[in-house]
């Protein structure tokens, strides 16, 4: 890997890591998301520090550019991540159904019980 694609590799990463340590520490983004964010800044600050090994998992997937590597990862990450937060949103949808159906039934409770008083 170029030098220059190296520390602009390696400064992104540490940007990354400085910015989800920061919305964890404001609050605005839930612990339980925010160790796959860092786990994706460590590996890519790891990857970009010993490219060796970046270079042997280019050659395994059979990818020419070992930077295009990165890229594949990236691409599965936010797949993945899409992925998990649609299953998240489902399930949400879900509760919220739930929820407007038994406060419903609550409500139709009250108006029978106050009807009779």
């Amino acid at each position: 890997m170029i030098i220059r694609q190296k520390i602009f590799a390696i400064l992104i990463s540490l940007f990354l890591l400085a910015i989800i340590i920061e919305l964890v520490r404001r609050k605005k983004l839930r612990e339980e998301f925010s160790w796959l964010w860092l786990l994706t800044g460590f590996v890519i600050m790891f990857l970009s520090i010993w490219d060796g090994i970046l270079i042997r998992i280019a050659r395994f997937m059979g990818i020419v550019a070992p930077v295009s590597t990165i890229f594949f990862f990236a691409i599965a990450f936010i797949f993945s991540i899409a992925l998990h937060f649609s299953i998240r949103i489902s399930n949400l949808t879900n509760q919220v159904k739930n929820l407007t159906q038994e406060i419903a039934l609550f409500k139709k409770l009250l108006e029978k019980d106050n009807q009779f008083l």
